[in-house]
């Protein structure tokens, strides 16, 4: 269909930070977005006030985007897509919900990271697992350097976005960018997927790095370490060991290591500040992925024998009552080796 038709729809499933985000971006560029999203605190807020009360409160929204938290309310004639923006530990359940209606046709987005820790699913596998193989083959995967904030704010972004279809991808880049939102398509939407994924673990043990004490050294350190972990994973998974070097990869490591605004740096600062697990995500408001990636990231780097000691020092920490000054310290007691 033309995507520049005035009557095209978009459906966002998700109603978080990022959702609201990419519906925000997707209104100005003169879709009629949908956000489905379980909450009614979220979808009334939206709906009466044109605000996302839960998420994002301060900005106001379009009149061009809606939001329901019924699957029978959803009009899905004229959609051309629809954007998965919700925790990967929940994308099974939901696309079950929408099983029986034409969701199942249109071209998906998925915009969440992580792994599915009962199933060591990546997004694109719980798709094909729910949805048939179809769907996998024309789903595409966005991954980059992205806080929601920041592009609600129009801070210039640069994201990739990679399917098995390439075609699917050139749709979803046309779809979503502009000038402050750039889409650059990638041939490697594994390599996506895992870094969009272990980038969140690394990026706990960064945020304990710093709240622990460590500096710099430590911390570049760390974040270059934390990326050939990941592109190992990568490698063993079928990956591009390329795309780790790109957006999706270091872009997004970097980002996600070095700043208070994400969840999985804050949740490592606060266990490092002495905060208990269930404190820190309570205070949190909203999920951090790798606390979940991280347990099955572990069991993944087991059965393929992969090196991953950041992701068995996180595991050891989150799950194990191991202290992180002991975390740290087997870590940077091992072995001298070779770079890779």
């Amino acid at each position: 269909m033309n995507l520049n038709s005035e009557n095209e729809k978009v459906l966002v499933i998700g109603g978080g930070n990022f959702g609201t985000c990419l519906a925000f971006h997707l209104a100005g560029k003169g879709k009629k977005v949908v956000i489905f999203d379980r909450s009614t605190e979220v979808v009334e807020g939206i709906n009466k006030e044109h605000r996302n009360l839960k998420y994002l409160p301060q900005y106001s929204l379009p009149l061009n985007i809606r939001a329901t938290s019924e699957v029978a309310d959803i009009d899905f004639s004229n959609m051309s897509h629809a954007i998965i923006v919700i925790p990967v530990q929940a994308i099974a359940s939901v696309l079950r919900d929408f099983s029986k209606t034409p969701l199942v046709d249109i071209p998906l987005i998925c915009a969440s990271k992580g792994i599915d820790i009962s199933s060591k699913m990546f997004p694109l596998d719980i798709i094909k697992a729910e949805f048939g193989e179809k769907a996998f083959l024309n789903a595409s995967i966005l991954s980059g350097p992205s806080f929601a904030v920041e592009v609600m704010e129009k801070q210039p972004t640069a994201v990739a976005i990679a399917s098995y279809n390439p075609a699917s991808a050139l749709s979803a880049q046309a779809l979503l960018h502009d000038p402050f939102f750039r889409i650059y398509t990638s041939p490697d939407p594994k390599g996506l997927e895992v870094a969009g994924a272990l980038k969140n673990v690394v990026a706990i043990a960064a945020g304990a790095c710093v709240g622990f004490g460590f500096q710099v050294n430590t911390m570049a350190a760390l974040i270059t370490r934390g990326l050939a972990e990941m592109a190992r994973f990568g490698q063993a998974l079928g990956a591009q060991k390329q795309t780790f070097m790109g957006l999706s990869g270091v872009g997004d490591l970097f980002l996600t290591c070095t700043s208070e605004k994400s969840r999985n740096y804050s949740t490592g600062f606060h266990l490092a500040k002495g905060k208990s697990l269930d404190d820190t995500l309570k205070a949190l408001g909203s999920v951090a992925e790798g606390v979940y990636t991280a347990k099955a990231a572990k069991q993944i780097a087991m059965d393929l024998n992969i090196d991953a000691p950041l992701t068995f020092a996180v595991n050891e920490v989150l799950y194990e009552g191991v202290a992180i000054g002991e975390a740290f310290k087997k870590v940077i007691n091992r072995d001298p080796k070779s770079e890779e």
